[in-house]
């Protein structure tokens, strides 16, 4: 299964990083590609959601159910989908100036290995291009600082 994995050490906290990850119904206002989202159960410790993504014409929905363990570690675990599987995993975790160190993975597989390979050579920038929508969004909701990104992969 390809994967790809990122580290941020942001200047916010593990609490403001878990909610903005976890606030699923908001990804449509600042994520690339996607679309719209649905949260159809939620709970302090699992939900389970939807989210449409799209590139010009293309739209795809994605199912997932997210396991929230507050404020260390977000799991999303794939459900359905036009995928064989997709994981991403979120941790969250404190600096000593404050901060907070997110560690960022996602592994998938494609259907179609064909398909799987052709992607897998544009997965690795948009992923990067996601990463910096988050951070970004962090800036925006708890105000701009510096920060350092260095891969992990």
């Amino acid at each position: 299964m390809p994967g790809i994995r990122e580290q941020r050490n942001l200047p916010y906290s593990c609490d403001q990083m878990f909610d903005l990850v976890a606030d699923v119904d908001r990804y449509a206002e600042f994520l690339p590609w996607v679309v719209a989202t649905r949260v159809r159960a939620d709970s302090a410790e699992e939900m389970t959601a939807d989210m449409v993504v799209g590139f010009k014409n293309l739209r795809e929905k994605f199912t997932s159910r997210v396991v929230k363990l507050r404020p260390q570690s977000i799991e999303v675990h794939y459900i359905d989908g036009p995928l064989r599987d997709l994981d991403n995993h979120w941790q969250f975790a404190a600096t000593g100036l404050g901060g907070c160190l997110v560690d960022f993975s996602v592994d998938f597989t494609f259907k179609n290995k064909v398909f799987e390979a052709l992607a897998g050579q544009y997965f690795d920038r948009a992923f990067r291009k996601m990463m910096a929508a988050f951070e970004a969004r962090a800036d925006e909701l708890y105000g701009s600082k510096s920060s350092s990104a260095h891969n992990a992969a």
